[in-house]
């Protein structure tokens, strides 16, 4: 019975999806950016978080169509309704809103990568790329799961996600006290939203999303009692999750679920969720193999980080963003200890300003990862690297557009002390092309960063890979240009030196000559005005 029923299941995914499935992953992730930049930027303006909104919802409006599940969209529009609305209260009913939204994203993702995956299973890997890095993926684990995709091996697919939700779940849920606090309210919250991508697994049983709507109502009602409760029960029912999930599933066949996701409202006061529809039978089968519980630390952000200074290094500043965006996913659900650090507002802010810039290069994400290291070491109490800082502040202010442009123009007036070097004492005298070509060797560094920096970001705007990778031929762009630059510089002093010193020598002020001294200022006079 159960075999038929995985079949019919399989079978109406398949004729329903048909090709379907695929997003635009780019206004995915201009979305994600926009509504946790409106966070960030909650924190110091309403109205910087506003324009983050507008923002937000023109991004929603690219993906809208790109969407299967209509009720999702609705739910998405409304919760960025809502958000606009907590903008005249506190930054965390702003921030619970977004954390919502940010759970609908993930269901729709989830949902449409699997059905991606169960009629096209080379077609998905960058939905399931971008599916890992929501998720909190990386590194090895991120392998395995585009691997597992490739294989349509669904089953560990969607178990690998599911167990990553449920230990955000449980970290989120141990955080959260029995009290009428701010920091409850965002816990409870973040909870809702994991649970929300993965509330249609089999191994969910009694945990349902109504319960943690009937802990945000007592919650805001001040019920501390029916709160407490409701903590335990729920703490209890995704135990009973995180255990379905211990081991690996084998390889049956099992589809995504096509049930609606589930509506839900949180409003300050007046908390109401919409009960969940009765989840589509799956047939995923019970867990067979011991497998990781999943964890979530700092160094997630870290490999992020530094997947993306390779990508930035070279040439590559679309994938550069990416793994950006997979970084500001894992320091999202990073340790409490970090996030409440003074200085992680303004990391997620950066993290979504360099996701945002055009012309992306290696010291943008340089700075991120010294930031990065502050905030680790300030949350540890130590002292933090006051060069850090600066280096984060001028990689803030001084990038993207604003780099190329400056080095464009000092790359146009670099010719102009070689033309007028030229005009003034022509090109005959040996002593005077040497200098020449030394002061050519010097500003040769501002030259390639100009053109191949400008080059580069045009590549980067028009999407055109040959120009994308033109900023690898500048010298600051990877170590092998250090090497270059030393090499040049060690020319341009030796032809600057053999030409000075050919000068002093032809007026005398090196070595001796066996002429009168007023034959030699005559020859000197002569030397000058023919030659010079």
């Amino acid at each position: 019975m159960n075999s038929h029923k995985t079949g019919w299941l399989l079978t109406a995914a398949l004729l329903g999806a048909g090709s379907a499935g695929a997003q635009d992953l780019g206004a995915y992730r201009a979305l994600a950016a926009d509504l946790d930049g409106a966070v960030t930027a909650r924190a110091t303006s309403a109205a910087q978080a506003l324009t983050r909104l507008d923002a937000a919802d023109a991004d929603l409006k690219k993906l809208a169509p790109s969407l299967q599940n209509r009720q999702l969209v609705s739910a998405l529009q409304g919760s960025l309704e809502r958000a606009r609305g907590s903008l005249a209260r506190s930054p965390a009913e702003l921030e619970a809103q977004v954390l919502l939204a940010r759970g609908f994203m993930r269901k729709a993702l989830y949902d449409q990568t699997l059905t991606l995956l169960a009629s096209a299973p080379a077609n998905g890997t960058a939905q399931l790329r971008l599916l890992a890095g929501e998720f909190g993926l990386s590194g090895a684990a991120t392998q395995a799961l585009l691997a597992d995709g490739a294989a349509g091996k669904l089953p560990r697919v969607a178990w690998r996600l599911q167990r990553e939700a449920a230990g955000k779940i449980g970290e989120a849920l141990n955080t959260a006290q029995p009290t009428q606090s701010s920091t409850t309210y965002l816990n409870l919250s973040r909870g809702m939203a994991w649970f929300t991508a993965v509330q249609d697994a089999p191994g969910a049983g009694d945990l349902k999303v109504s319960q943690f709507g009937d802990a945000l109502r007592q919650l805001t009602v001040g019920d501390v009692g029916a709160l407490e409760s409701s903590l335990t029960a729920l703490r209890q029912n995704n135990g009973a999750f995180v255990k379905s999930l211990a081991s690996a599933p084998s390889g049956a066949v099992v589809t995504p679920s096509i049930t609606p996701a589930v509506p839900v409202t949180v409003t300050p006061g007046s908390t109401t969720v919409t009960p969940p529809a009765t989840p589509a039978a799956t047939a995923t089968p019970r867990p067979t193999a011991p497998a990781r519980p999943a964890r979530t630390s700092a160094g997630e952000v870290y490999a992020a980080l530094g997947r993306a200074l390779t990508a930035a290094g070279h040439g590559d500043p679309a994938l550069a963003r990416e793994q950006l965006g997979q970084a500001g996913t894992a320091l999202a659900a990073a340790p409490t200890t970090l996030r409440s650090t003074q200085g992680y507002d303004a990391l997620v802010f950066d993290l979504g300003a360099a996701q945002a810039r055009t012309a992306l290069r290696p010291d943008d994400v340089q700075a991120l990862i010294a930031t990065l290291s502050g905030l680790e070491r300030r949350a540890a109490g130590q002292p933090v690297s006051t060069l850090d800082n600066v280096s984060a502040g001028a990689a803030r202010g001084f990038g993207g557009w604003l780099r190329v442009l400056v080095f464009a123009l000092l790359a146009a007036l670099a010719f102009v002390p070689l033309y007028l070097l030229n005009l003034a004492f022509g090109g005959r005298n040996t002593y005077w092309r040497a200098i020449a070509s030394g002061l050519a060797l010097l500003l040769l560094p501002v030259f390639l960063e100009g053109l191949f920096g400008l080059l580069g970001a045009i590549g980067d705007l028009t999407g055109v890979g040959a120009l994308r990778a033109a900023s690898n031929f500048t010298l600051t762009q990877n170590g092998y240009g250090l090497p270059l630059w030393a090499l040049s510089a060690a020319l341009a002093i030796g032809l600057t030196t053999f030409g000075f010193r050919g000068l002093c020598q032809q007026f005398g002020l090196l070595g001796r000559r066996s002429a009168p001294q007023q034959e030699t200022a005559a020859a000197q006079s002569l030397d000058w005005d023919e030659d010079l």
